[in-house]
């Protein structure tokens, strides 16, 4: 996608709506399908792109059964990347900002607004799944950008009743920094074994 392409991402409860509303917004406007599916627990989520003209008329088309919905004219690079499946990687020796949100919606309308308020990296954006339908993103560096970062999020999810939780970490353990690079999924995790770590009898 162009740099200058506005996203839009709806989300549904029902997945039937969703899969209704996806091919209604196809053929309402020439907009660029990026992603759509089921995700956690049983909502439809669908990313969608293109000129601002093409993804208003489609958000248009879609919205009104939605459950939360972001329409973004001009979302911020990073967060065009984590939707591309190319987030930053963490640092040790920054400061690391999380931001849990109700819907998946909510948090990428509060992550554009955290890297738009101050010059921060994104981390890991999760939609949904394996998260019981929640959002939630990793954001680091130095620790007055990231308490701005997260002030400007939270500013913005709470409103819509949607912001979960938030933390904010002044320095990461380097251990823990990798763990967290390899993903915040249980399932996906890779052990920190720090030098003079002690076990449990029988490990």
């Amino acid at each position: 996608m162009k740099s200058t392409d506005a996203l839009a991402l709806l989300e549904y409860d029902s997945l039937a709506l969703g899969i209704a509303a996806v091919d209604r917004m196809l053929k309402a406007s020439p907009i660029a399908l990026l992603k759509c599916g089921s995700v956690h627990p049983g909502r439809w989520l669908a990313l969608i792109g293109g000129t601002v003209a093409s993804v208003e008329a489609a958000y248009n088309a879609g919205v009104e059964e939605t459950d939360d919905a972001v329409l973004l004219r001009d979302p911020h690079p990073a967060l065009r990347a984590a939707l591309a499946g190319r987030p930053a990687g963490l640092r040790p020796d920054f400061a690391l900002g999380a931001l849990e949100t109700g819907s998946a919606a909510t948090l990428v309308k509060a992550v554009d607004a955290a890297l738009k308020a101050a010059p921060v990296g994104l981390a890991e954006l999760r939609l949904c799944d394996d998260l019981g339908g929640r959002g939630l993103a990793l954001l680091h560096g130095e620790l007055a950008d990231v308490q701005a970062a997260l002030a400007a999020g939270c500013e913005m999810a709470a409103p819509a009743g949607r912001l979960s939780g938030r933390t904010l970490t002044p320095r990461l353990d380097a251990h823990f920094c990798g763990v967290l690079n390899a993903g915040t999924s249980f399932r996906d995790c890779i052990a920190a074994e720090p030098a003079g770590a002690e076990y449990p009898e029988g490990r």
